[in-house]
Parts: structure tokens; C-alpha cells; sequence
């Protein structure tokens, strides 16, 4: 399979919310505005190319009885990194985002191709598995994201588009997010289909 196959088939036909349903934790909490889904599709997708490749081009060396705990370690190991870089150069991002930075550790998506691709396929095959998986994660937590901060706050990007009288609190709370990601994925699954 090619890398741009690759890449393609992270963000369209194995598109990790919209197709896979992985990481509904995330997708959910974090998806009250654009930005906030943005930020958090983006930072899993450093965390997912950067252990993908690491995964890939340790996997000979590593014994089968401690491979799932080594991949811990290595999500881990870059997702204290993000952390790090997002508290002294993001601030606000990273308080909105709060405990699911941390959290990106124990996210099925990371662990999933980790053990579904990485351990399987080459460290540059595995780079563009990550940036595909990845970009088709932010993609959809972005679009969830404006979604919600469209219906709920009548604004996009933090940008108003219409009065915020006209919007619907439901959609910025918990309630919202299920809704919306409800029609999204019958949207996606009425484009596949056709």
C-alpha cells in the first residue's frame, strides 16, 4: 500500500470517529467549540505520528510479553512532552483541554494502531498511518467542534456569524455533543454510501 493510500485511508475509511467510533471520551468532552476540537485533534496527532514511528522501528527489539507496556511507556513518553510544551507555549488551550491531555495516554486510538499497524509495517509507513489516523481525528473534532460552537453560540472559530440570541445552549453542553455527533456520522455514513 502506498503512503498517500495510507494517509487517505486514515482520514476517510478509517476515519477514528466517524468510522471507528475510537476515542468518543475526547470527542466528546473537548468538542464544545472548533478551536477546543482543533486543538485536541492536533495534539493527538503529534502523540499518534511520533509513537507510530518510535512503535514501528523498536518493534523487533522488543519481547511480545512486555509490548503493550512498552507502548504505554512510549505514548506516555510523548504526551508528557506535549504537556510540557503546551503549558509553557498554549496556556489557555491547554486549561480548556485540561485532563484530557493526559489522558491522550490511555486513548484506544494511540494503543489501537500501535498494535493494529505500527508493530506491523515500516517506521515511515507508520508516520503516514499516524498523520492520516490523525488528520482524519482533528478533521472530525474540528468539524464537531463548529457544529456545536455554530448551533450553540451562533459564533465559529470565536467568530460571531450570527446573533447568539438565535443559538442553542443544548448544543455547548453534553447533550449537544451527542446530538451532533449522531448526525454527523449519518451524514458520513449517507456519503459513503452514495
Amino acid at each position: 500500500m502506498s503512503n498517500l493510500k495510507i494517509l487517505i485511508n486514515g482520514i476517510v475509511k478509517e476515519n477514528p470517529t466517524f468510522v471507528l467510533l475510537l476515542g468518543m471520551c475526547p470527542t466528546l468532552g473537548t468538542t464544545s467549540s472548533a478551536i477546543n476540537g482543533m486543538g485536541m485533534g492536533l495534539a493527538t496527532m503529534f502523540v499518534l505520528i511520533c509513537s507510530n514511528f518510535v512503535i514501528s522501528a523498536i518493534k523487533n527489539l522488543v519481547p511480545d510479553m512486555v509490548r503493550i507496556p512498552i507502548f504505554v511507556v512510549v505514548i506516555a513518553s510523548f504526551v508528557t512532552i506535549l504537556q510540557m510544551v503546551m503549558q509553557a507555549y498554549v496556556p489557555a488551550l491547554y486549561a480548556t483541554l485540561g485532563l484530557f491531555i493526559p489522558l491522550i495516554v490511555v486513548n484506544c486510538i494511540l494503543l489501537g494502531r500501535a498494535e493494529a499497524f505500527a508493530c506491523k509495517n515500516t517506521p515511515i509507513a507508520s508516520f503516514f498511518d499516524g498523520l492520516g489516523i490523525g488528520l482524519g481525528f482533528t478533521i472530525a473534532l474540528t468539524l464537531l467542534g463548529g457544529v456545536r460552537e455554530f448551533l450553540g453560540t451562533g459564533k465559529l472559530f470565536n467568530i460571531t456569524i450570527m446573533p447568539e440570541q438565535y443559538g442553542m445552549l443544548v448544543f455547548v453542553l453534553a447533550p449537544g455533543a451527542f446530538i451532533a455527533l449522531g448526525y454527523l456520522i449519518a451524514i458520513v455514513n449517507r456519503f459513503k454510501k452514495a
